[in-house]
């Protein structure tokens, strides 16, 4: 299974979301492999302890500008079972780049048959936009997952991202279905979140997990650490939706 989270919309859980999926799949003994897509690199540092790549280490732009093979630059995380291919702010100006190559759309799914059978989950984290690296990201996954910030403008931007996700579909990965939508950042003391998930409900029946991930001050210190939150406080309410969520995306397949 390669799983891609996504939304164009920053700010909503999304790095978060991926680090602490993937992390809870290799807590419960599956090999893991996250792959990070966004030249912020916020996936990468948040599961590196602190430390960071070298600064002449392999990441995900050397995979899709210069051919590198991913097994030269997966690396190890604080998270046994788990496994990185770190990013960079040299992926920033690969969505332009890319634009002038053969089969740009599918370098990334061609990169990644080399590693399918090593690992049970592929987890990609995908930039805040809808440029040729999220298409990238589409085209190489199996399932999408979609985190949705329980705030006013929730449904803004979705409807964009779901049709592009329709035109993937289309032309160039059939096989592509939307895994759920995951309701982030949710606080129980106000009325808009609650509404926000009603709403997001109706709008997309079926499709919103039941798990929610509420606001936590665990979730944005444990960065800092280099940890999932899962790790850095597993009892946490935060580091509890997140092992809730996780069965479900297992039980949905």
């Amino acid at each position: 299974m390669i799983y891609a989270l996504a939304n164009q919309k920053g700010g909503v859980g999304k790095t978060t979301s991926t680090v602490n999926i993937a992390a809870c799949l290799a807590e419960a003994g599956h090999r893991v492999l996250l792959l990070d897509a966004d030249p912020q690199a916020n996936a990468t540092s948040g599961v590196l302890g602190g430390d960071r790549p070298s600064p002449d280490a392999a990441t995900t732009a050397d995979v899709l500008l210069d051919g590198a093979r991913v097994p030269a630059v997966v690396m190890p995380t604080v998270v046994p079972g788990l496994d990185l291919v770190p990013s960079g702010p040299d992926l920033a100006g690969a969505a332009v780049e890319l634009v002038a190559r053969p089969g740009r759309d599918r370098l990334l799914r061609d990169a990644l048959t080399e590693v399918r059978d090593a690992y049970s989950f592929v987890f990609i984290d995908c930039p805040p936009s809808l440029d040729l690296v999220t298409i990238n990201a589409l085209v190489a996954a199996t399932r999408l997952i979609v985190p949705v910030q329980c705030e006013y403008y929730a449904l803004e931007g979705l409807s964009r991202l779901m049709e592009t996700v329709g035109e993937v579909r289309a032309r160039l990965n059939p096989d592509l279905v939307i895994a759920g939508l995951l309701m982030t950042m949710h606080d129980p003391r106000t009325r808009i979140s609650g509404e926000v998930v009603q709403e997001v409900r109706r709008h997309f029946p079926g499709l919103v997990f039941d798990a929610v991930i509420p606001r936590n001050v665990r979730v944005t210190e444990s960065p800092s650490h280099g940890e999932p939150v899962i790790r850095y406080d597993p009892h946490c309410a935060a580091a509890d939706a997140y092992f809730e969520v996780t069965k479900e995306i297992v039980a949905r397949g």
